[in-house]
């Protein structure tokens, strides 16, 4: 089997000693004569798995006690309407910075339920930079805040947690960027993140929610997008995703066994430093598209100054393993996605491919 090295946005490349663990476990989870896959989930056995994922995530992100963690569906896109049902209560309004691709997206579903407020935007200048937080024009009475720490699409990445004014609550989308570095989660109200990018398989969405922001769901929520509900039922209210849970619990393991969130974080920002420094020394060849203090640590979006030359970059690329570099349609370019599971050998064999692609093609 050919070895490649996988810069996908999601669903990404994951830990190589999971699944090899995963592998090994395939056809009898610990014993149990049983694949994960085929398991009651109100068996013992899943309700080990899950009890162990919930409890991990915890001691990794220091969740404090007073906020309950759920293990739900329909990714981060689902969220964007179960936010301002669930948390809107008897606001009107929410405050929400747009600075891409899905803070847009976030931004056009909470309209169905809320007036919003874009309380700053970086869109005047094709969403490269963060407005610096003194601008923004919040609402004192919104219901939250909301923004996307990590745009995927553009390669933009929030260098800062806002301020939660006039007790406002903080809402993010983590998705792109979740378990990459510390945060504090008690300064925010909710944290939500699709699993597959830094936690395991498409399928899975993690939501970490302050217990007093819950029970106030709008009376036409349905039942399955009630924070409330599954909170209640311990994410079991219906049968949750059973493997991708089961993977992003061997996923939380081997982030504490490589060190933990700031561990990680130091091989995230060594990866990050070497991409750059490769694209900034090129002498133009290739060049980023986001202001230097909100470059991404995890979506590294580049482009090459001669364009036509695009597609024999990636073909080139492909032949020496590394793959799925193409930047999303909407913005095109390449993109080098480098999430917790990719391997600093990784970084290194695209680095190298880049200077010596650069010396093959300058003029």
């Amino acid at each position: 089997m050919a070895k490649v090295y996988n810069f996908s946005a999601g669903p990404a490349v994951l830990p190589h000693a999971v699944l090899a663990e995963a592998q090994s476990e395939m056809l009898d989870w610990h014993g149990s004569g049983m694949c994960v896959m085929e398991m009651s989930h109100r068996g013992k056995e899943f309700m080990e798995i899950i009890h162990d994922a919930e409890h991990d995530l915890r001691e990794l992100m220091q969740i404090p006690k007073n906020y309950k963690v759920l293990f739900l569906q329909g990714g981060a896109s689902l969220q964007f309407a179960m936010l301002p049902l669930n948390l809107l209560g008897d606001k009107k309004s929410i405050d929400v910075v747009n600075t891409g691709h899905w803070s847009k997206l976030a931004i056009k579903e909470a309209k169905r339920y809320a007036n919003v407020n874009v309380v700053a935007s970086s869109e005047d200048r094709n969403f490269t930079y963060v407005p610096a937080e003194e601008t923004w024009q919040r609402d004192p009475d919104a219901a939250y805040l909301h923004y996307t720490s990590n745009e995927t699409i553009g390669g933009l990445q929030f260098p800062f947690i806002p301020s939660s004014a006039n007790g406002v609550p903080l809402v993010c989308d983590m998705s792109s960027d979740f378990l990459s570095r510390e945060v504090d989660v008690s300064q925010f109200g909710l944290i939500y993140a699709g699993a597959q990018k830094n936690i395991g398989p498409s399928g899975l969405t993690v939501v970490i929610v302050r217990e007093d922001l819950l029970g106030k769901a709008l009376p036409s929520t349905p039942t399955m997008l009630n924070y409330q509900v599954h909170a209640d039922a311990d994410s079991m209210y219906n049968t949750p995703a059973t493997y991708p849970i089961y993977i992003a619990g061997l996923v939380f393991k081997w982030l504490k066994e490589l060190g933990g969130i700031k561990g990680m974080a130091a091989r995230n920002d060594e990866k990050a430093g070497l991409l750059y420094h490769a694209i900034e020394s090129s002498n133009g060849f290739y060049y980023s598209t986001v202001d230097a203090p909100f470059r991404s640590k995890m979506n590294v979006v580049f482009r090459l100054k001669d364009e036509s030359l695009e597609d024999t970059f990636l073909s080139e690329a492909k032949k020496n393993g590394l793959v799925q570099l193409k930047g999303h349609r909407a913005v095109g370019g390449m993109r080098a996605s480098i999430y917790n599971a990719m391997p600093i050998e990784g970084v290194k064999a695209l680095v190298s491919f880049m200077m010596d692609f650069a010396r093959q093609h300058s003029s």
